[in-house]
C-alpha cells in the first residue's frame, strides 16, 4: 500500500494503527502550492502523534471554498507532494468542504489545525473528544500562504502574458 490511499481504505488502515495502540494525528487542507508553511505546520503536526495522516480538499472542493480560479495545483499533484514528505504517513482526497466524514472514518487521536482557527470551531472536534482525543492548533509561519505567493506573483509578473 503506497502512502495515497482511497476514502473506502481510510477506516481499515486507522483500525490497524489503533489495534497496535499508534497515536494518529489527522489534519486536512488544499495545501494548493506546497510551501514553506505547510512543511512547517505538518512537521510539527507528526510531533503529536505517530502517524499523521493529511486529508487533502479534491479540486472540486477547493473550488467551492477558495473559488473558481483555485485550485492552481490539481490534486492529484498536490496529494504525491504530500506524500513525498517524510512527516507524511497517509494521504487521502475528499470532496466534502469539510472533512467531517472523514474525521468519523478515522477517529483520529489529535486533530490538528492552524492556530488561525477558533478551536470550537474545528470541525470533527466533538468526534474526536468524545472518543477520548484531544484537538490541537499549530501557530503558523508568518507571510507563508498560497495567497501570498499568488499576490506576489501577480505583483511581480501580472502584467506579462501567458
Amino acid at each position: 500500500m503506497g502512502k495515497i490511499i482511497l476514502q473506502n481504505e481510510i477506516s481499515d488502515v486507522a483500525k490497524t494503527f489503533h489495534a497496535q495502540n499508534k497515536k494518529i494525528v489527522f489534519t486536512n487542507g488544499c495545501f494548493d502550492i506546497l510551501h514553506r508553511g505547510h512543511v512547517e505546520y505538518l512537521t510539527k503536526a507528526k510531533q503529536h502523534g505517530d502517524v499523521l495522516i493529511v486529508g487533502v480538499n479534491t479540486d472540486a472542493s477547493v473550488k467551492k471554498i477558495k473559488g473558481e480560479k483555485r485550485p492552481l495545483v490539481p490534486e492529484d499533484d498536490r496529494a504525491i507532494l504530500l506524500a513525498a514528505l517524510s512527516c507524511v504517513d497517509f494521504v487521502v482526497l475528499f470532496g466534502d468542504e469539510t472533512p467531517q466524514q472523514l474525521i468519523e472514518k478515522i477517529i483520529p487521536d489529535v486533530l490538528v489545525k492552524g492556530a488561525d482557527w477558533n478551536v470550537n470551531n474545528i470541525v470533527g472536534k466533538e468526534i474526536v473528544e468524545a472518543n477520548g482525543g484531544r484537538v490541537a492548533t499549530i501557530e503558523l509561519v508568518q507571510n507563508r500562504s498560497t495567497t501570498s505567493i499568488v499576490e506576489k506573483i501577480l505583483e511581480r509578473y501580472g502584467h506579462l502574458s501567458p
